[in-house]
């Protein structure tokens, strides 16, 4: 692995039975992100790009292939050593937020840092709250909380313990445009403070063009990439195989 890779997947590949078959989701996926690079990763529905996204943050299994993320190799790790690793390396912000309904925005935010052992969590907890502009809103359950107030409580609980990589599945779905472009922005900020590399998933051409790369998937593959304002960078397509 590339000492400047956060993480790189080599001959990616993702197969799941359906209908007696074996269907490929991701057909040989080669790919190397940066430290502190923003990588987007869009495509049709169907075309991998969730599954990718869990893959590389440890959440599923490939079929085949290797993944590094920030330089250990997690593809043959137990189920126990992945969570490990996660909790010290990886946050997560989701479309549907995924708060605890059950504990308030503060207690939402307390958790992965208790976990991660912080020697001060409350105060780190408030400082993040205060940071996603909802200081005076930590005693509130979720429910009691907008969409975009939601995000922001994910956002802080997230980035709680300065995580080196940050996996984002539609960010911004669920939100509308200007509560959408508020959290993106909190995301480049929280971003800057702790150098997080970040991939995102999303549908949103808008929300892709804040990325340095825009990696385009098909049929499970990668169709093209986007670097910055460079032009396309086109990539061979073969087509994907369906295993029998």
């Amino acid at each position: 692995m590339p000492e400047t890779a956060c993480i790189s997947v080599r001959r990616l590949v993702k197969r799941l039975p359906s209908g007696g078959r074996l269907l490929t989701i991701l057909d040989h996926v080669d790919l190397e992100i940066a430290r502190g690079e923003s990588i987007a990763i869009l495509g049709p529905s169907g075309s991998g790009k969730s599954t990718l996204l869990a893959l590389m943050a440890g959440l599923d299994r490939p079929t085949e292939g290797e993944i590094y993320l920030d330089g250990e190799a997690i593809h043959d790790l137990s189920e126990d050593a992945l969570a490990l690793l996660r909790r010290r390396k990886v946050g997560f912000v989701f479309q549907s937020f995924q708060l605890l309904a059950n504990q308030t925005a503060r207690e939402n935010v307390l958790l992965p840092l208790e976990l991660t052992g912080h020697p001060k969590p409350g105060r780190r907890a408030d400082e993040l709250l205060a940071l996603v502009g909802l200081g005076e809103r930590g005693h509130h359950y979720p429910v009691q909380l907008s969409g975009g107030e939601q995000q922001r409580v994910a956002l802080a609980r997230a980035f709680a313990a300065r995580p080196p990589i940050l996996f984002a599945d539609e960010p911004t779905g669920n939100l509308d445009s200007t509560t959408g472009a508020n959290v993106l922005r909190l995301v480049d900020e929280l971003r800057a403070d702790a150098g997080t590399t970040l991939v995102l998933v999303t549908h949103d051409p808008s929300v892709a063009l804040r990325a340095d790369r825009r990696i385009h998937l098909r049929d499970g593959r990668v169709e093209r990439v986007e670097h910055g304002g460079e032009p396309d960078v086109e990539v061979e397509r073969v087509e994907p195989a369906v295993a029998s």
